[in-house]
Formats: structure tokens, sequence, C-alpha cells
């Protein structure tokens, strides 16, 4: 395994983590023991780095994820999240992501974590994120309960607005920095990487569309997008390659990311996830799928509220 620091923490992440949605069933069902098998097989592999939250699966994964972790929580890198709680469920307020807060370390098993993160910043106020969610946040890392603190979500603009108006340790930011978009490089790994901030990329795939498996019916991404990932996927099989490895292997080349989260559902999933991570995509292959991606290239589907979103994304 590879590792890398995230940002200016002192600590070194696994080039790969374990995005953790997938405990929560968010991407088909997983029975316990698979579950358990999947989490202690990426640990065994060298993967430190666990990213969970009480939206995946309605607080499920966390569950499964501290069943998991029973007997081997200090041999891994921690982090969960706060402020969001269902589908259209937020509330980033001071009291309420602290006392939901408390529910996520049972869940757990634990008494800390290394990383507590404002779950998809978007769908609050920018205000609010920085002037309570951020500061109740600072009092839990202050009190021992997380080691360090961070934002996520879907926008890199309104992420990096945030890193410029108070200090966070790191951030977290998905479907911006892959095969079908990159706009991440453009608006927020300069600041992230002049303010010493960890950068933390979530869904290499594309939330499942450069997976080769079957698409969630929850899937936000236009039609024009699916329909261009379909063909980047046709592409990679007749080259006779895993789609998902080569999405993935594509993203660990990325000089700043200290750790690109990628969701596993079994043992065999970890093992690609490595595979990609040895054996990184020929360059002849990712010209021919820039082309058949270009006419999708960095485009967006609407997210949070309307004054986060940057003008032209409800066209999306």
């Amino acid at each position: 395994m590879l590792y890398r620091a995230l940002g200016n923490t002192r600590i070194e992440v696994s080039a790969i983590g374990f995005g953790a949605a997938t405990l929560g069933d968010v991407y088909g069902e997983m029975t316990p023991d698979r579950a358990r098998s999947t989490v202690q097989h990426a640990i065994d592999c060298g993967i430190n780095l666990f990213d969970v939250s009480p939206y995946y699966g309605v607080t499920l994964a966390e569950e499964r994820l501290g069943e998991a972790l029973a007997g081997r929580r200090d041999e891994v890198i921690l982090a969960t999240k706060c402020g969001r709680y269902g589908f259209d469920q937020f509330d980033f307020s001071g009291a309420t992501v602290t006392r939901e807060f408390e529910a996520s370390l049972r869940r757990l098993k634990t008494d800390y974590v290394d990383l507590l993160q404002v779950h998809d910043v978007e769908f609050g106020t920018f205000d609010q994120i920085v002037n309570e969610t951020v500061p109740a946040l600072r009092r839990l890392q202050e009190q021992g309960k997380a080691r360090f603190i961070g934002v996520t979500g879907y926008w890199p603009a309104m992420l990096a607005r945030i890193l410029e108006a108070t200090p966070v340790d790191t951030v977290l930011n998905y479907c911006h920095s892959n095969l079908l978009m990159d706009d991440m490089d453009a608006e927020l790994t300069p600041i992230a990487t002049r303010l010493g901030v960890g950068l933390i990329n979530a869904s290499p795939l594309h939330m499942g569309l450069l997976s080769g498996g079957s698409i969630p019916s929850w899937h936000p991404a236009p039609e024009a997008i699916k329909e261009a990932a379909a063909r980047a996927v046709d592409l990679c099989r007749a080259h006779g390659l895993k789609p998902a490895q080569v999405a993935l292997g594509y993203c660990l080349t990325h000089p700043f990311v200290a750790s690109t989260l990628v969701g596993c559902r079994s043992i065999a999933e970890v093992d690609d996830a490595l595979a990609a991570l040895r054996n990184p995509p020929p360059p002849e292959l990712l010209h021919e799928l820039r082309a058949i991606l270009a006419p999708v290239h960095n485009v967006a589907w609407p997210s949070g509220l309307p004054e986060n979103q940057p003008a032209g994304a409800a066209a999306g």
C-alpha cells in the first residue's frame, strides 16, 4: 500500500480509502458477515482510512463499521460526518451536530474519531457552516472527541470559499476529479495545497457510473452522462480491462490527493482496488476514453441550495 500525508495533520493515510457507504446498502444489499469480512480484508491489505456517515443507510453503515472494527480500532484512521441525516434531512446547527455526533460515536463503538467532517456543505448556508457548524466541530476537537475536522461537498468552488474563510484540517470533494470531471483542480486543489489542507477525492467511479455494474435508481446524473459512461465502460471491456480498475487507477495518479475513497462491497472489490493501484491505465486507452467522454466532460448536476450552485448548474 502507498501512504500519503494528509495535509498538515501529520498523519499518513492509504492512497486508497474505504468509502463505507456500501456498508449501508447504498449500492446494493450486503449481509453483516460480508460487511465485516470486507472491512477486515481491507485492513489486512493496508487500507487505513475508513470514511462513513450517519446518512449512509440511515445509520446502518456506521453500525456495521463499528462492529467490523471491533478489536482493530487503533489500526485505522476513522472518519465520519455530521449535518446530513437523510436524503433531504439536513441540520447544520451547532446543537444538532454535537448531539448527533455522540450517537455516531456509540454506533462506531469508540470514544473518538480521527476526522469529523461537515457533510455536503452545499445544503447549508455559507454563513452557518463557517460561523456555527465548524466552530461546533472545533469544540468537539478541543474535548478530544475528534482529532481533526473537515468539510465535504459537491461543489469545489464552495469548498474553496470555506477553506479561505475558516481553518479546517481536511476537505473532501466528490464527483469532481475523475474521468468525467476535473474541475476540482481548477477551483479547489490549489487553495487546499496552499493552505496545507488534506485533500480527499471521493467517487472516482462517479457514484457507480464507471463501475461496470448496475446504476442505482437514485443516481442524479443526466442521461447524457450515463450514456457516455456506458460507452466508456464498454471500451474498457473491449481492451480486456475492468472498468472500475481503469477509472480508479486514473484517479490514483493525482499528485496532490492524499486518499481516493472507493466503495467496496466484497473482498474481491478490495482486491480490484489494490490492482488499480499497481496497474495504472495505459495512456492509449485514456486517450480513447477522453474522446468518448468529451461531450459531457465537466457537466454537473444541480445539488444543494440555489445560492450555492454555480451559474448554469441547473442546466447540467
